[in-house]
């Protein structure tokens, strides 16, 4: 009984993030009907009719149209891309027990790198392979210092964001940077056809395929349980006899990895490089996590569950902009969001232990 009871509760919990993203879509577009509906009635109003019921038969319902078009949800996908990639290194920090606050930072300085670096006439590979190097070089100095010297990640990556920040404006000269449009690169988040649904941009198609590995990893790999093991009990997997120090300086460095793919995301989405680009974008990807079913407090995780939560986050922006939400409202419902994501882990935490 109580194993049918375990099962049953792992299944609700990997369902739980695509019920909200069934949820957030669901609300979006009864609120974007009703606003179409009260949009018509105050046209017919002015025109010396009124009435919900003839409104609602009325109606063209542009706006709940546009956000179920296939043009948007390829645009919400796209716009995805970079959270999701964020994610995937994000998750594996976060189930490890720890947490990056340097992710927004460091995709602004490698977009600024990788743009500066085609400016100067680099090759495509050679500007790609220096970029997400650099992003993997920061998490390597991150996992040092948390793991070598034992310094709390919420403080060595809080001073890493205003480090990684300073070093994009230095690069850039305080200024965007701009390459050339002819770029291989430019075509990696380059949208055709908004009628149909294929072809997709190609930053989608990497975005699904880094994920998919990094799901093998995570759950089927020696590494990737070393990654729960830590997250769940650290000084028990010293007994174990796992290398904890090392395995944390792995899991920055590719965390870094995936942060340095995100900037190369955001510098072809912009086709340039923004040293104040990605501010907050912190919150989004560590947002995408928790509302994935990860826990903050380590050991518990899942790939496909932070894509979901990802997708719930750009939803949540999308379907806000077309209900003409100002921004800092958007910033309050995805801030509400993230706390009853925490709390509903607290939940589930003292759940399992009584």
């Amino acid at each position: 009984m109580s194993s049918t009871r375990s099962q049953l509760r792992r299944i609700l919990k990997a369902l739980g993030p695509l019920f909200g993203l069934l949820l957030v879509t669901t609300l979006f577009m009864a609120m974007l009907a009703m606003k179409d509906v009260a949009d018509q009635m105050e046209k017919e109003t002015l025109s010396g009719f009124s009435g919900w019921q003839q409104a609602a038969k009325t109606s063209p319902y542009d706006g709940l149209k546009a956000f179920t078009s296939v043009a948007n949800f390829k645009t919400v996908l796209s716009q995805t891309v970079i959270v999701a990639i964020g994610a995937l290194g994000m998750t594996m920090i976060i189930v490890s027990g720890g947490i990056d606050l340097s992710v927004g930072s460091v995709v602004a300085l490698t977009s600024v790198l990788g743009a500066t670096l085609l400016n100067k006439g680099w090759g495509t590979g050679s500007a790609v392979l220096v970029t997400v190097l650099a992003g993997s070089a920061i998490g390597l100095l991150n996992g040092t210092l948390i793991a070598g010297l034992r310094l709390m990640p919420f403080i060595v990556t809080l001073g890493m964001m205003g480090v990684a920040r300073g070093l994009a404006k230095w690069v850039a000269g305080n200024q965007t940077v701009n390459y050339p449009f002819e770029s291989p690169i430019s075509n990696l988040m380059k949208m055709d056809d908004l009628d149909h649904l294929l072809p997709m941009p190609q930053g989608v198609w990497i975005a699904i395929a880094l994920a998919v590995i990094m799901s093998v990893v995570m759950r089927q790999t020696i590494f990737g349980r070393y990654i729960f093991a830590i997250g769940s009990n650290e000084a028990t997997a010293r007994l174990c006899g796992i290398r904890v120090p090392l395995q944390k300086l792995l899991i920055y460095s590719l965390a870094g990895i995936f942060f340095g793919c995100a900037g190369l995301m955001q510098l072809t989405r912009l086709t340039q490089g923004d040293p104040s680009g990605a501010a907050g974008l912190e919150l989004d990807i560590i947002a995408a996590v928790v509302i994935g079913g990860a826990s903050l407090s380590g050991g518990s995780g899942s790939i496909l569950g932070s894509m979901i939560g990802a997708l719930i986050i750009q939803t949540l922006r999308n379907g806000s902009s077309l209900m003409n939400w100002p921004t800092f409202t958007q910033e309050i419902i995805i801030g509400i969001v993230i706390i009853l994501a925490v709390g509903l882990d607290r939940y589930r935490q003292s759940r399992m232990k009584a």
